[in-house]
Parts: C-alpha cells; sequence; structure tokens
C-alpha cells in the first residue's frame, strides 16, 4: 500500500468518526457508547467514500499531480473523502443508533 492510498484511508477515518460523532450527540435517545459512534463513523467513512468516489467516477483531479501541488495530501484532501467520509460515517452511526434504540424497547 503506497502513501498516497494510505492518506486517503486516514482522512475517511477521521472524517467518518467525526459525522459518527455529530449523530451521536444529536441523537440524545439512541444509547451509544463512545466505542460504538468511533467504529461505525470510521466504518461508515471509509464506505461512504469509496460509494461517492465510485458515483462520482474517480473525480476528475489527477492524484499525481495534486498530490506533487501540495507536498502529497491533495488527492487525499478531496471531495470525495471529505463529504463522504463525514456524510457515511453520520448515516452509519444512526442506522446503529435507530436499530439499537429498537431492540432496547
Amino acid at each position: 500500500m503506497d502513501m498516497n492510498t494510505l492518506l486517503q484511508i486516514i482522512v475517511q477515518v477521521i472524517m467518518g468518526v467525526i459525522g459518527g460523532q455529530a449523530v451521536g450527540a444529536a441523537l440524545k435517545t439512541a444509547a451509544m457508547g463512545q466505542l460504538t459512534k468511533i467504529l461505525g463513523g470510521a466504518l461508515g467513512g471509509v464506505g461512504g467514500a469509496a460509494i461517492l468516489g465510485s458515483l462520482l467516477g474517480g473525480g476528475t483531479i489527477d492524484p499525481a499531480a495534486a498530490a506533487a501541488a501540495t507536498g502529497g495530501l491533495g488527492s487525499a484532501l478531496n471531495v470525495q473523502n471529505i463529504l463522504g467520509g463525514a456524510g457515511g460515517g453520520a448515516i452509519l452511526t444512526a442506522i446503529i443508533g435507530t436499530v439499537m434504540n429498537a431492540t432496547k424497547k
């Protein structure tokens, strides 16, 4: 695995955790612990970025040119990694919270 791919996954996981934490804070009634929000957000972040990337066709920015222009972070800091990661983490964490809430009743 090259460094460019690893940076993209790290950005997706971080954005997913942020999205998961935001939804966890918004859903006060969901009985989720921190570990549940972190894992749900991280998995959803990677999955959401992958889905958004496939829908966008991989983007229009050349990863090599972006990496050279920004010192290696250019291809990792793009729309699919940031929005897909945060959105995917938020969606998966909301689904987990809803399921946990439904099974609690």
